[in-house]
């Protein structure tokens, strides 16, 4: 499980000994205080290193890479600022010489229409071609600035500045994520498919369990034991109970207890659990209420054994440093051709509702038996904004492939049980003809909030996957 931290970017300040210093001097200022404002950690040349903490010369780039590899356990990123034309070989060689091969953003300052004499003028939005011709020969991907050139304190830089730091975050934090699957799919799910040896490629270890182990070790626990008793407490404290009956409780109580115990001791990112309908038949209870609780502490729980929808719900944790769900496309809302009705039993996470309960299973209450699917946690999804991800292996053409959009939850209210939300999407007919006609799965992952441009800029241009737009 991943810790929060302070992030931490490496910063390159661009320099031409033609322009006048005191355009790198503030320049090299007013782009640190954008950093700090936003609490990002800076390592950077300092004044003392090279003339005014630039990188002009070779011998520049070689003190700043060799910089910026003793810190590479921290750099997440690096940030090139042109606060003039630059020197776009020295600035380029100091990304390759580093070896880091982490995300870069190439920010160029704006020159103003009355100061375009020798003293003021700056030339960087030229410059900035010059550099990212050299990057591109170099073989470094990167990310451009919405607009051309921008000023440090322009909201239009502070909204990139955070974006980038958000595609930093999945660049990281998806090298060496380590997923788990508890139990086989429901046999009628062909469409939970995927393959384990193209996530390995990726450095995305699936680490499987027995759900016959799981319900073994949940029925061995001591009913007075801390650990029951921990997460007995979660779910008091947590959901509004109603009818459920205190043995389905604890049952619930000791199947987090074991999952907890697993996901630690294997250091699980992510999982994907076998919700149907061995665990009704044989434990007795749904775990719905339970994975809705480790999602809500960053720890994405998929249903279905949907691996690839527990990588696509953390992936956007990781974008939106907010809980994620995985949901079906499940009705049509009316005539309304931009608005779906999303649904799933359910076991999303609390702060995605705006009021839930726990309840029972309705879609499989009658296969199983009521007394046997108490644990669900239904409501409607509070409004407010989203993004939408899936992913998939494309296992014959041994690759990863994604579609992502962005949209809204609507206060829209439909007469149904289990969690739902109606979520209006522009140019949803045309995401879905996406979906049908590449094959994507009916499961969805959800964050709330719009981070879809920081996860095409993550999972395309810096991991290579093939992420189409909805």
């Amino acid at each position: 499980m991943r810790d929060a931290k302070t992030p931490c970017i490496g910063l390159i300040v661009g320099n031409r000994n033609f322009f006048p210093d005191v355009l790198v001097q503030e320049g090299r200022a007013r782009v640190l205080a954008a950093l700090e404002k936003l609490g990002v950690e800076v390592i950077t040349l300092s004044t003392e290193d090279t003339k005014h903490g630039a990188v002009e010369t070779r011998e520049d780039a070689v003190k700043c890479a060799r910089l910026f590899r003793a810190h590479a356990a921290e750099i997440e990123g690096i940030v090139i600022t042109l606060p003039n034309f630059g020197d776009e070989r020295a600035a380029a060689d100091a990304v390759r010489l580093s070896d880091l091969n982490v995300p870069v953003l190439v920010h160029a300052f704006p020159d103003e229409l009355g100061k375009l004499d020798l003293e003021h003028r700056r030339d960087a939005f030229c410059g900035k071609i010059s550099l990212c011709n050299n990057l591109i020969q170099y073989g470094i991907r990167f990310t451009d600035t919405t607009h051309h050139v921008e000023a440090p304190e322009s909201p239009e830089f502070t909204e990139d500045l955070r974006v980038f730091l958000s595609a930093c975050r999945v660049v990281r934090g998806v090298k060496g994520i380590r997923l788990g699957a508890i139990g086989a799919r429901p046999s009628a799910f062909n469409t939970v498919r995927y393959s384990e040896k193209i996530l390995e490629r990726y450095g995305i270890t699936v680490e499987t369990l027995d759900l016959s182990e799981v319900i073994a070790r949940a029925n061995k626990l001591d009913e007075g034991s801390s650990d029951v008793k921990r997460e007995l407490e979660r779910l008091r404290r947590t959901f509004p109970l109603g009818e459920i009956p205190d043995e389905a409780l604890e049952k619930m109580a000791r199947l987090s207890a074991v999952l907890r115990e697993w996901i630690e001791a294997e250091e699980i990112d992510a999982f994907a659990f076998q919700c149907w309908t061995a665990i009704e038949e044989i434990y007795g209870i749904v775990p719905c209420a339970v994975m809705s609780l480790f999602s809500e502490s960053m720890v994405p729980a998929a249903c279905e054994v949907d691996v690839m929808g527990a990588l696509a719900m953390y992936v956007l944790e990781l974008a939106s440093g907010k809980p994620a769900a995985l949901m079906d496309w499940n009705n049509n809302f009316g005539d309304d051709p931009d608005k779906v009705i999303l649904f799933h039993c359910s076991n999303f996470a609390p702060s995605f509702f705006a009021t839930c309960r726990m309840s029972y299973q309705h879609i499989i209450a009658g296969t199983v038996g009521k007394e046997n699917t108490f644990g669900t946690v239904v409501g409607r999804v509070a409004p407010g904004p989203a993004t939408f991800l899936r992913l998939s292996t494309r296992d014959t053409e041994g690759r990863i492939a994604g579609v992502v959009a962005e949209g809204v939850f609507t206060d829209d209210a439909v007469e149904t049980f289990g969690g739902y939300g109606v979520a209006r999407i522009t140019g949803l007919r045309r995401l879905l003809h996406r979906i049908v006609r590449q094959g994507f799965e009916h499961h969805i992952a959800v964050t709330k909030a719009h981070v879809g441009k920081a996860v095409r800029e993550a999972l395309g241009t810096y991991l290579a996957w093939e992420i189409a737009e909805g």
